[in-house]
């Protein structure tokens, strides 16, 4: 078995036509062609509006034409993931038409799905350096996303594979006592409280307590930790025990907004116990999206862990329509124009993924691996989306080599053990 090789990008929330080959465009189509897996989070539906806009939405109702996904090919992807916040934006319909367009423009795509075995197994993608396997999840989702299991009794619910993050926030016995008197006080917890002495909740393990929906437990000092939840890990390490027997190369992609303290770069905690817990189980390599900016590199057991690629469209404030729940978030009718609503939303440009540098930074990873499956070598192409243009011409991808995306790459890298040097031409190379 020959190298493999691999290619990802980051959450593409793409709504225009590719408009032709532009400065730039060959060099990264060209990068991204290198891998024989090339990789791309499909941050949309996809429909010609054939449905409804759903009540929630992932901040924003997405919608893209399917012949905006079918230019997908022309900067070489070759595989999707349809697993995020947005996969709901237009309801079980909406999701399920995504699935019909994405694959007629021959794209296979993983995390979402008929039922819950479709969305969490793993989707194939054979080339001539061996088979890949992808396996993608979702941990930012309300609970009506989720897919459900089929049973002998009753089909599958359509939905994403949802990663659940569970939170338990640590105080000290001090401030333990204090929320108890709270919740005396203001009965935040007496439904729950009656519903708990019914037996239809369990009780809570010693040390714990739940005040208005929140965890807590005692602890020496105030914080919090992340995990995720059992049954979601299990269901993971299943579908990457089924993916090593069918394939030679298996990869996970995970969707998620999580943050470690108070900085969007900071992975969580449950983002790296769930990494490193895919690779102990036989995955490849993992590659995070979600919250729209870099995050680290690490190297771990020699297998590389990708936190987040940033964004590689964005073109949130180009959509042509969007259901009249986006106009009452900011108080308007719905019969206003669609600029009318993103100026109130930005606050006339000062606020936004739009507005922000950061959002616009994004790198691209090529990688190699042996017969093994340890990394042998990894090259980043540093990315920009045109920060500052008008949004007719903002947002869409080019190279950048002004060295300062892959310097905060390689600091924030650092406390990962991850070495990162950039060399003359301005591509990044990880130390092996």
């Amino acid at each position: 078995m020959g190298k493999f090789k691999c290619t990802a990008a980051g959450d593409a929330m793409v709504f225009k036509r590719f408009a032709g080959e532009y400065e730039g465009f060959n060099d990264l189509r060209d990068f991204i062609g290198q891998g024989d897996f090339r990789f791309l989070n499909l941050e949309t539906t996809v429909h010609n509006f054939e449905t409804y806009g759903a009540a929630l939405s992932g901040g924003s109702w997405f919608c893209t034409e399917p012949e905006v996904v079918n230019d997908m090919h022309k900067y070489n992807f070759n595989i999707l993931t349809t697993a995020n916040n947005h996969s709901h934006d237009y309801g079980i319909e909406g999701l399920l038409l995504t699935l019909k367009y994405v694959k007629e423009c021959g794209f296979p795509c993983a995390g979402t799905g008929k039922t819950l075995a479709d969305a969490s197994g793993p989707v194939y993608l054979d080339t001539p350096s061996g088979r890949y396997a992808l396996i993608a999840g979702c941990s930012s989702f309300t609970a009506d996303m989720m897919a459900g299991e089929q049973t002998r009794l009753m089909e599958g619910r359509p939905g994403i594979n949802g990663i659940t993050c569970k939170t338990l926030y640590q105080v000290t016995e001090e401030e333990f006592s204090q929320l108890e008197k709270i919740a005396e006080g203001t009965a935040i917890n007496g439904a729950d409280d009656i519903i708990r002495k019914e037996g239809y909740l369990p009780p809570l393990p010693e040390g714990r307590f739940v005040f208005g929906g929140l965890e807590f437990e005692k602890a020496e000092k105030t914080g919090k930790r992340t995990y995720p939840l059992a049954r979601d890990m299990e269901r993971t390490v299943k579908a990457i025990e089924e993916a090593r027997f069918f394939a030679d190369y298996v990869i996970i992609s995970i969707h998620s907004h999580q943050i470690k303290n108070i900085l969007k770069e900071e992975p969580s905690e449950f983002l790296e116990i769930f990494s490193r817990a895919c690779i102990d189980a036989g995955a490849d390599a993992v590659i995070g999206t979600g919250p729209h900016l870099i995050r680290p590199v690490e190297i771990y057991k020699g297998k590389p862990i990708f936190y987040s690629l940033g964004d590689f469209f964005l073109e949130n404030e180009t959509m042509k329509k969007v259901p009249a729940g986006m106009f009452e978030k900011q108080k308007l009718t719905g019969n206003e124009n669609m600029r009318d609503m993103y100026e109130l939303r930005s606050n006339h440009g000062k606020r936004g993924l739009y507005y922000s540098k950061v959002m616009f930074e994004a790198f691209v990873p090529y990688w190699e691996a042996d017969e093994n499956g340890n990394v042998t070598k990894i090259d980043l192409l540093p990315v920009e989306l045109g920060y500052g243009k008008p949004q007719s011409q903002g947002g869409v991808p080019a190279p950048a080599f002004d060295k300062g995306i892959l310097e905060r790459l390689a600091q924030m890298s650092k406390s990962y053990g991850t070495e990162i040097t950039i060399d003359e031409n301005g591509i990044g190379h990880v130390v092996l």
